[in-house]
């Protein structure tokens, strides 16, 4: 049976195919409600597209670790016999959204994994190099890369004037000019976390680390030739292949390996391990086998499970953690800030991005098409005294820590003979206020406080301000006391 045409809030519609109008040869009329409402959605359904990256593919697939490399890494999706279910995106960097797939360009391989500690974010390349390694040189190399301001053309002159004026491109430009710079699908590549991670194990040791997905397709390219005929008769050649082949039940599948670096060997390296213009050696550091990655499932809608995906580098889980690679550094500020632009605050509780297995317990609040909240009993503000999530160290691991000269920590600042947090606070009232003003701010402390603050809170305030200046903490304590007896009340209990 056919199922009738609702609007977007469930009413029936009376018509998908006459708008309302007075008389048959008269104007439309604005309240056909359904009419505006079609064209009005039609008008807003595209989000804006990704600065970089915007043409993709993707599907949903599982990692299984087959190797045991625990004594690397406590991340629970790393552990012998995992299986954690992951989203991966594909994409060219440069092209728009309706670029072909088979132009020359660096092929993304983002892939997020839903794990029991919330997601994890590897967010990466086919290649395992870049063209530059500092983020302040990222806005420049993508606009260079992309088209002229005033005819809106790409520009070859434009790219390679940018390349030869960095030097650092050269090898991520070898490699773009080479064989593997068109790869024949995206079933067909390698991909590469690229950048240098950080593991740590369940001893607190750590290790640099970078990842390695090696297609279990073999690899395979386009000669220029092809990719210039493919991209004329077929603009989605890659995306329809990754398509159809999880449909017929051919899953592709990647070998998951890393190479891991001890971190005191790091100084002395032949390479600046940090650099993502730069590989490790294989022979320095072999590749270790982690576990099978395949892709099982399609999305179920491209739009919402992959247009919407928004994978961060940001987003690490206990046992992963960051290096002093500074492009990557800069991408764990640049990704976040992206998705708040394109898709809005709340990005993060859109299908695609939602965490599977992790409790979420967040402080963040309200925003543009928030529909996930905390029960109202919860507090908003942290520290709180009714039962609010707090952070917890040993649960959470230290990420973006590593040794250098400072060594990096999180610390206030260094205290000097006379810095107390009450030391000049307790100067303004004894040494700048007057009698009347000491009254009148123990006036306003006492009805500020009668407002409504209860135990433990108020005790807690009581020694706050003896804690200022002792006379001062008396007053307030008597005048909330007196406020309290003189109502026939007494403090409302905790609440929470």
């Amino acid at each position: 049976m056919t199922k009738p045409t609702t609007t977007n809030t469930g009413i029936p519609v009376e018509s998908d195919n006459e708008s309302l109008t007075a008389g048959a040869q008269g104007p439309i009329l604005l309240h056909d409600h359904y009419l505006i409402e079609k064209l009005a959605q039609f008008n807003r359904e595209r989000v804006p597209e990704r600065i970089v990256h915007a043409k993709g593919a993707g599907a949903y697939g599982e990692l299984v670790v087959t190797n045991d490399v625990s004594e690397y890494t406590k991340a629970k999706l790393f552990q012998p016999g995992a299986r954690t279910e992951s989203l991966v995106r594909f994409s060219t960097v440069a092209g728009e959204q309706g670029s072909p797939d088979t132009w020359r360009d660096p092929r993304g391989f983002a892939v997020k994994f839903y794990t029991e500690d919330g997601n994890y974010d590897l967010v990466g390349n086919n290649t395992p190099i870049f063209f530059i390694k500092d983020p302040i040189k990222f806005p420049d190399f993508i606009r260079s890369q992309k088209r002229l301001p005033g005819n809106g053309l790409r520009d070859h002159n434009m790219q390679w004037d940018f390349w030869t004026l960095r030097p650092e491109t050269a090898h991520q430009v070898t490699w773009l000019m080479g064989d593997r710079g068109i790869p024949k699908t995206y079933r067909h590549m390698n991909g590469y976390g690229s950048h240098t991670y950080q593991w740590i194990n369940a001893a607190g040791e750590r290790f640099w680390v970078k990842y390695h997905f090696k297609t279990d397709q073999g690899i395979e390219n386009l000669t220029q030739a092809e990719a210039d005929r493919i991209a004329g008769a077929d603009a989605d050649y890659h995306r329809k292949d990754l398509w159809e082949a999880i449909e017929r039940g051919d899953f592709p599948s990647w070998t998951l390996y890393v190479q891991v670096m001890p971190v005191a060997e790091a100084e002395g390296y032949r390479f600046n391990p940090f650099d993502l213009t730069k590989v490790w050696s294989h022979k320095d550091y072999p590749l270790i086998e982690v576990g099978k990655w395949a892709l099982n499932r399609n999305p179920g809608n491209y739009f919402v499970d992959i247009e919407q995906a928004a994978f961060e580098p940001s987003n690490v889980v206990p046992g992963i953690g960051f290096s002093p690679d500074k492009m990557l550094l800069g991408r764990v500020f640049a990704y976040a800030d992206a998705h708040r632009y394109r898709i809005g605050t709340n990005y993060a509780q859109l299908p695609p991005n939602r965490a599977r297995a992790a409790e979420v317990n967040s402080y963040s609040k309200e925003g543009a098409m928030r529909y996930d909240y905390n029960d109202a009993s919860v507090p908003v503000y942290a520290p709180n005294s009714f039962g609010g999530p707090h952070a917890d160290p040993e649960r959470a691991g230290d990420s973006g820590i590593w040794d250098f000269d400072p060594t990096m920590v999180r610390a206030g600042y260094v205290q000097h003979a006379e810095d107390g947090d009450f030391t000049q606070a307790g100067t303004l009232v004894r040494e700048v206020y007057d009698d009347e003003q000491r009254d009148r701010l123990v006036d306003n402390i006492v009805g500020h406080v009668l407002g409504g603050v209860r135990e433990p809170v108020l005790s807690r305030v009581f020694e706050y301000w003896k804690n200022v200046d002792a006379d001062l903490g008396k007053r307030v304590e008597e005048g909330v006391r007196a406020g309290l007896n003189g109502n026939g009340s007494t403090p409302p209990p905790a609440q929470g």
